[in-house]
């Protein structure tokens, strides 16, 4: 059976495509360069705010900008987005509907957020829309030491899941939902089930990564934690 539920946040609890792609494109104007197609940027989402603006400077590996140069891009972008995170951005339908059902169902279920957007805007998002009393913790990329698709962040929730229910919850007990690779390979990592979530950012990336098992929308989620899927390999 599932003890714990972990879920990312962009593309999966929220559709923040408009407001991450305004910010950066406002970025990229700043530094008189060309913008970018929001379909372009939402492919840059999922391995952090760092990543996610060394990708729209087109310098993934770091080899064409200094750290400087590339340090007062990702300054202007956090800026911008912490003022604009909240122009667009709505929590996808059948969000609230399957939360509810999920607490209902299993009041003492432990839930949590594991993102890699930063911390603070996370919470703050959670917070304006109401997420934030269905999830006992909610973490983020400069949370720890580490990212996702590294398992510390995912580890450190079962830990905390274990103290709360007060037994030892094990990665197989425990389900990673997420719209892409990152997420899937954040519960592999671990030995963690995962659900992806066809409708979120980044779906494209969800098939190779070999979910256990995948959705088309929030309202499945109940049904998955019913009837966990079997753990690949």
């Amino acid at each position: 059976m599932i003890r714990a539920a972990l879920f990312d946040l962009d593309g999966t609890l929220i559709d923040s495509q408009v407001d991450l792609a305004n910010s950066v494109n406002a970025m990229l104007l700043h530094l008189g360069k060309p913008v970018l197609p929001h379909a372009v940027i939402a492919s840059y989402i999922g391995d952090g705010v760092n990543m996610l603006v060394r990708r729209a400077l087109g310098d993934p590996e770091g080899d064409v900008h200094d750290e400087e140069y590339v340090t007062s891009a990702l300054t202007f972008f956090l800026d911008y987005y912490r003022a604009h995170k909240l122009d667009f951005t709505t929590v996808y339908d059948g969000v609230f509907e399957a939360l509810e059902a999920i607490r209902s169902e299993w009041p003492r279920l432990p839930m949590a957020v594991l993102t890699n957007k930063p911390v603070r805007p996370s919470r703050e998002i959670c917070a304006h829309f109401g997420l934030d009393r269905f999830f006992f913790q909610n973490y983020g990329g400069n949370s720890f030491h580490t990212k996702k698709p590294d398992p510390a962040g995912l580890l450190a929730l079962i830990a905390e899941a274990s103290a709360l229910v007060g037994a030892a919850i094990l990665p197989a007990e425990t389900v990673m939902i997420g719209d892409s690779d990152v997420d899937v390979l954040t519960a592999k990592n671990c030995g963690a089930r995962s659900v992806g979530c066809r409708f979120g950012l980044a779906p494209h990336t969800l098939a190779a990564a070999g979910p256990d098992a995948m959705v088309d929308s929030p309202r499945e989620w109940l049904g998955v934690l019913r009837t966990p899927p079997v753990l690949e390999g």
